[in-house]
């Protein structure tokens, strides 16, 4: 089970933290991702974050967003820096792919967490 939480309503080049938790012994291990989805688009894969702490994130999320681990806690966690308009969608936090890289096709997601920037 994937929780998410930390969405909300911020103004361009606020920060946001988003966090999910998660249930399951073996999910330090595993690959784990964000992905956002605003109406009218399609899904875009953000960041991603393999069981060694290796990271990969999309072009518009580099240099401003931050995917890491709490394996003890058993948290995933985005930080996002310098947000701006377009960021705005729902965030889901995922997890296990054939293949870890951003936009893999994940398994396992969450409810989402709805981000809006103004």
């Amino acid at each position: 089970q994937l929780v998410e939480s930390g969405g909300g309503s911020v103004q361009a080049g606020g920060s946001l933290r988003l966090s999910c938790a998660a249930s399951g012994r073996l999910y330090s291990r595993v690959c784990k991702g964000w992905f956002r989805q605003a109406p009218g688009k399609e899904r875009e894969g953000v960041a991603a974050i393999d069981g060694l702490g290796r990271t990969s994130y999309a072009d518009s999320a580099k240099g401003r967003f931050t995917i890491s681990k709490d394996n003890a806690k058993n948290t995933l966690y985005l930080q996002m820096n310098s947000l701006k308009p377009e960021d705005t969608g729902m965030y889901y936090c995922a997890a296990v792919a054939p293949r870890c890289e951003v936009g893999a096709p994940f398994d396992y997601r969450g409810q989402g967490t709805q981000v809006t920037v103004s």
